[in-house]
């Protein structure tokens, strides 16, 4: 499958669309995902990152109908991640000649994955590849959004910002233009992607916007690395980047919990209905962490001013799935964001404040005490967790 993008620019991607996992199996990918390559025919013609490995034999094979590999003369590397990368090697072996264009941390990312010393030509914010008839890639380093070896190469004259992974999102879709795309699936698999992967480089992120913005580039499109090309208005993106990189929330809560005989559970509803009764425009969402997928989970928080998390005590702790769910919180480093606990026990009863101290080491304020009740919650203990929420809502 070959997409025309504008002009003599095409899409030479791979759709996933059996994707389940990503990074392992850290991110869910419940809608798939694509591999966005791109290929260049001006003068010169100039291949735009690969493919994933398990489709790099179809990848070179189409990409040799297309052009014919003799015809091709350079390929920029924008990340060196295996996703991006993975076709280089079995396209390196049929044209080992081919210059590649990269950031210098991509060449010890693709010496160290690949252990081949290609003909690599570094670049750096600003440089330069001339394509012919009076068109230029121009690169822009983009370091740690979300790799050390990350940039971005800008087409002139078809104005057309090939972004890597910056606005993208794990999402298959045949049509491949946002303006294509079902709006309501794309918005949260933008959202999803962005809160799950980038959240921790939201001051990177705001420095390198300025930065991009600063060089008055006319941007038509922005040709992502996965998920949808934005050429509808491709700067509401740009946008929605800008917002959600600082400090982002709605008017949300959001209750994570974990259970083992339900006195968690009742006490996570008893907490959502105190708050709610506070402050009825607010979104509750509650969440047993067990249940639910992690990711999806993460974009809520993401969206929330408080995240509430409630475990019963075992062995002196938390439950495994909420201890990993934090851990997860903590790598993402939100910020201003407030937080609280809660959880049933039977003997000693350490999760709650566990549970929040770990909190407050993530960046999180602390609103509350933790509320702990002693075996399963009675009548009077819902009244009590009920009104835990109330004073949690009058802390928004």
């Amino acid at each position: 499958m070959i997409v025309n993008v504008r002009n003599n620019v095409d899409w030479v991607g791979k759709i996933d669309w059996e994707l389940r996992s990503f990074h392992g199996s850290d991110y869910s990918t419940h809608r798939g995902s694509s591999y966005n390559a791109y290929l260049i025919r001006e003068e010169k013609t100039v291949l735009i990152d690969t493919v994933w490995l398990p489709y790099a034999d179809e990848f070179v094979n189409q990409l040799d109908s297309y052009i014919g590999l003799d015809h091709l003369d350079a390929i920029v590397v924008n990340h060196g991640e295996v996703d991006h990368s993975g076709a280089l090697k079995t396209l390196m072996a049929r044209r080992p000649d081919l210059p590649i264009y990269c950031t210098a941390k991509a060449v010890d990312s693709l010496k160290g994955q690949y252990h081949s010393d290609w003909n690599f030509n570094v670049v750096k914010t600003g440089d330069v590849l001339d394509v012919g008839n009076g068109k230029q890639l121009v690169f822009v380093e983009m370091t740690m959004l979300h790799w050390p070896d990350s940039m971005a190469s800008y087409l002139t004259q078809d104005n057309i910002l090939f972004s890597n992974d910056a606005f993208g999102q794990h999402y298959a879709t045949a049509g491949l233009f946002n303006d294509l795309a079902k709006q309501e699936e794309l918005d949260y698999e933008a959202l999803k992607y962005y809160a799950n992967i980038l959240t921790p480089f939201s001051a990177i992120l705001r420095k390198k916007l300025s930065e991009v913005l600063a060089l008055n580039l006319t941007i038509d499109i922005i040709a992502t690395s996965h998920g949808v090309i934005w050429r509808d208005n491709p700067l509401q993106i740009v946008e929605k980047y800008s917002a959600w990189a600082n400090d982002y929330q709605e008017d949300q809560v959001t209750v994570v919990y974990d259970t083992m005989w339900e006195g968690t559970r009742h006490l996570a509803d008893a907490i959502a209905s105190g708050i709610a009764s506070v402050s009825p425009h607010t979104v509750v969402k509650v969440c047993n962490i067990a249940k639910s997928d992690r990711n999806d989970v993460i974009t809520e928080v993401f969206r929330s001013k408080l995240l509430v998390v409630g475990s019963p005590t075992v062995g002196n702790n938390m439950l495994s799935e909420m201890a990993a769910f934090i851990h997860f919180v903590k790598e993402l480093k939100f910020k201003k964001k407030l937080g609280a606990s809660f959880g049933c026990y039977g003997w000693t009863g350490e999760a709650p404040k566990i549970m929040s101290e770990e909190l407050e080491k993530g960046g999180f304020k602390i609103v509350a005490e933790p509320l702990r009740c002693k075996w399963n919650p009675d009548e009077a203990f819902i009244e009590q967790a009920v009104q835990f929420g109330k004073s949690l809502a009058q802390a928004l």
